[in-house]
């Protein structure tokens, strides 16, 4: 298992202007976000009559090798799933010519959860808390029997739209086994991806479970106040996650006033150790009494 690629220190080129041909029949119409290597455009598919959304490679990291093994990965996974809660791939293709190569995904309409909680000053009610959770239990439970982690999951990753929850961005999606220590986004690593250990479903329900935790309350588990009592920005680092992950977690229960199964299932997702999480199957059952009214 690798660690993601990340560029060495270069001159960062600008994303590709309105109107470029990311590929024959892929005009870009946004620069939409660029990460360490990945540029994300919304573009207009001459062959499909819509917009489409296309990661591709940031210009400087087009003949990275690492960098294009990782995204032909993810499209290869992305192309062999087909489910509701998962963003659909269309094709990923290899222009040549010095060009980068591009996934082309749908174009997904609405927000992303951290958006549409605006950082913690909203919070979900319980009927859509719980049919938000069963959603992403529905995907993850799929993609774990495609032999599939997703060990991503967090807010930004999650895109709702008109009650229906789906989940984006495979680029770390691995199957089980042992990783490096900080395998994962600092904040939502679970303790054997933030330590360096041996990974399975349960390290998704870590994640699904900080995300129910966040919907439910507006807060993060493990945030420390600073002096002013507003939330510091330890668990951005690696070392800060790991300090922050020897804490005990507060009880989502002391936070918001759940039905007491529930609450101490989402408790029970963040167990520091995976064999005591509950499995995606009894969450899905738990969550029911939410969207059940129960």
């Amino acid at each position: 298992m690798t660690t993601p690629p990340v560029l060495e220190a270069c001159p960062a080129a600008p994303a590709f202007p309105r109107g470029h041909l990311l590929a024959p029949g892929y005009e870009v119409i946004e620069h939409v976000c660029r990460g360490d290597v990945l540029d994300s455009y919304e573009a207009w598919s001459v062959q499909r009559f819509c917009r489409c959304f296309v990661k591709t490679l940031r210009p400087e990291a087009a003949t990275e090798s690492s960098a294009r093994r990782c995204l032909q990965r993810e499209a290869r996974l992305l192309l062999s799933l087909t489910h509701p809660h998962l963003v659909r791939a269309y094709e990923y293709l290899t222009p040549g010519s010095g060009q980068p190569p591009l996934l082309v995904l749908e174009n997904l309409t609405g927000a992303t959860l951290s958006y549409l909680l605006d950082g913690g000053a909203r919070r979900l009610g319980p009927a859509d808390l719980g049919f938000l959770g069963q959603h992403l239990c529905s995907a993850l439970r799929y993609l774990h029997s495609r032999g599939y982690l997703h060990l991503d999951v967090k807010p930004s990753n999650i895109i709702a739209s008109d009650g229906v929850g789906r989940l984006i961005d495979l680029s770390l999606a691995r199957p089980p086994g042992r990783c490096p220590a900080g395998y994962g986004t600092p904040g939502y690593m679970s303790p054997e991806q933030a330590t360096g250990g041996l990974l399975g479903p349960a390290t998704d329900v870590w994640g699904l479970g900080l995300v129910l935790y966040f919907a439910a309350t507006g807060t993060q588990p493990f945030d420390l106040p600073d002096g002013d009592g507003s939330a510091c920005s330890a668990a951005s680092t690696l070392s800060g996650c790991q300090a922050l992950l020897a804490l005990p977690a507060p009880k989502v229960r002391s936070r918001r006033r759940l039905p007491i199964e529930v609450a101490e299932i989402i408790d029970g997702c963040l167990h520091r150790d995976p064999a005591r999480r509950p499995d995606l199957e009894r969450l899905d059952a738990a969550l029911g009494a939410l969207t059940s009214g129960g």
